[in-house]
């Protein structure tokens, strides 16, 4: 066991890393505007984003757990998450085509104004509401991850409470993103998708060094194992592998996670056009599918190693990469595991708090039609900003005490209940002209989840049926039928679609 990366060693790394960060954000943060906060002036360039968005996407859900879930059985098992990411890039050419259009042309901050200019106020609060529910639980899911890391590896040999390590984790992101904003992220973002890939790559090839083999070597070990099957059709719906029930639910995933999140959107809304937005879309969904073609091979080789070197499979495995990578490779690998995992951890969770931020203060506190002054506007989303800090530490202290199972397993069942009425609202509004009863917007998008969750619930216990993820389709379309059953004709419809110079 190689034991040369202390704890020490990994603070210098930490603390190295982040102030390359708050470098960038000093240069990036300099016009702390609201405008620059929310959407970079709407001049950054798409390739920094498509290459930031790859990080954002991946996380740390994706660098610790996808890994973990190759050889634990189960959901997600061997290469089956593949099914899903083929899903997922169905749902990013849906996005670019249908969704970033409409987003353009209505010139959006918020994409939840969309909601308002189509049905009126409570469906817009209630659109906006849920993807602040949706995007606090899992930038908290994202960072509980990282934080486990860092207690267990690094943290806790010096008695470091899991509190403290939390609070830490929040206040390093906090510092460098509460002036800049998404001006900010575009960069570094860039850095943390690039450092996090290359963690991964060098992991593979040290793990080649150890079992003595070469690239063509390892692809052939994983191809001979247990974990290298890819596609699973055979035991039907009842399996939640099922290649048709991830795919789909990739697909629907990916529109309500990216198409309709403020936290994904965001960024592509700061591009200046919408060719620009698309290229970036295009090339960030080509480029996503490889990097998850990647972390599901380290995973087949990470359990490979294991097997091979006698080691202990954690209980969870979402400590099986951080395990290998600080224990039993070589300390370049564990520097490398670290920058990876701060990357992960940051990239993603950094640009959910400024897209809270920017969707609390434009959605609710109604900065676009305010009349405070610039000056008490930046206070306000200064205090909105560490507001948010706070209540992230504290639904990761919640779930810290609550967890047990594989992260990435939870964080698409939770999103299935939350994201649903979401997806419910959006294409009731782009695939109907029909108008609702806004008083009742609020009791369908509440009832839609709860009896989601019946159902699953029952079928599963009651008939041997796993929705899966497909309790995201279950979802959005019973809001869709809540939304017909209030709905009526309008022969008077507003106008959710005016030309602006933003159009490309």
């Amino acid at each position: 066991m190689i034991q040369q990366l202390t704890p020490v060693l990994i603070i210098g790394i930490i603390v190295s890393y982040f102030l390359v960060l708050v470098g960038i954000s000093y240069f990036t943060g300099k016009d702390a505007g609201n405008e620059n906060f929310f959407l970079a002036g709407r001049k950054s360039n798409w390739v920094l984003v498509a290459i930031g968005m790859v990080g954002a996407s991946l996380s740390g859900v994706t660098f610790i757990s996808i890994p973990g879930v190759v050889g634990a059985g189960g959901a997600n098992q061997a290469f089956s998450y593949m099914q899903m990411v083929m899903g997922y890039f169905a749902g990013y050419i849906f996005i670019a085509l249908v969704l970033m259009p409409m987003y353009y042309r209505l010139g959006l901050t918020s994409i939840y104004t969309y909601l308002e200019q189509r049905f009126g106020f409570y469906a817009y609060k209630t659109g906006a509401a849920y993807f602040l529910l949706s995007r606090v639980v899992g930038a908290s899911f994202r960072l509980y991850l990282v934080a486990i890391v860092l207690q267990q590896f690094v943290l806790a040999p010096f008695g470091v409470p899991f509190g403290v390590t939390v609070f830490t984790t929040i206040a390093l992101i906090w510092v460098y993103t509460f002036r800049g904003g998404i001006n900010t992220i575009v960069w570094t973002d860039t850095l943390q998708t690039i450092s996090m890939m290359t963690a991964v790559i060098f992991a593979i090839f040290a793990i080649g060094n150890a079992l003595e083999t070469n690239v063509s070597g390892l692809i052939t070990m994983v191809r001979n194992s247990d974990y290298g099957q890819m596609f699973f059709f055979e035991n039907g719906w009842s399996d939640p592998n099922n290649f048709f029930k991830q795919f789909i639910s990739g697909a629907l995933i990916t529109v309500v996670m990216t198409g309709l999140d403020q936290d994904m959107m965001q960024k592509n809304l700061s591009c200046p056009n919408i060719k620009d937005a698309q290229k970036n879309m295009f090339t960030f969904s080509f480029i996503l599918v490889f990097a998850n073609l990647i972390f599901l091979t380290l995973g087949a080789l990470l359990y490979i190693y294991a097997a091979n070197v006698g080691i202990e499979i954690p209980e969870n495995p979402d400590l099986l990469f951080p395990q290998i990578a600080l224990q039993h490779l070589s300390p370049a690998i564990g520097i490398l595991f670290m920058l990876g995992l701060l990357a992960a951890a940051y990239s993603s969770a950094d640009s959910a708090l400024t897209a809270l931020t920017t969707s609390f203060c434009i959605d609710f506190l109604d900065f676009e039609k305010s009349e405070l002054p610039p000056a008490q506007q930046r206070r306000t989303r200064f205090k909105v900003h560490l507001g948010f800090s706070a209540l992230l530490f504290t639904l990761i202290m919640i779930f810290n005490a609550v967890n047990n199972e594989s992260v990435i397993t939870q964080l698409f069942v939770f999103a299935g209940y939350t994201y649903g009425p979401l997806l419910g609202l959006f294409a009731f509004g782009t695939l109907t002209k029909l108008r609702i009863s806004e008083f009742w917007v609020i009791p369908v998008c509440i009832a839609a989840p709860i009896i989601t969750f019946f159902i699953v619930y029952l079928a599963k216990n009651n008939y041997g049926f796993d929705f899966g993820f497909m309790n995201i389709a279950l979802n959005g379309l019973l809001t869709f039928a809540g939304l017909i059953a209030i709905s009526y004709k309008s022969y008077d419809e507003p106008e959710v679609d005016p030309k602006t110079p933003t159009e490309g």
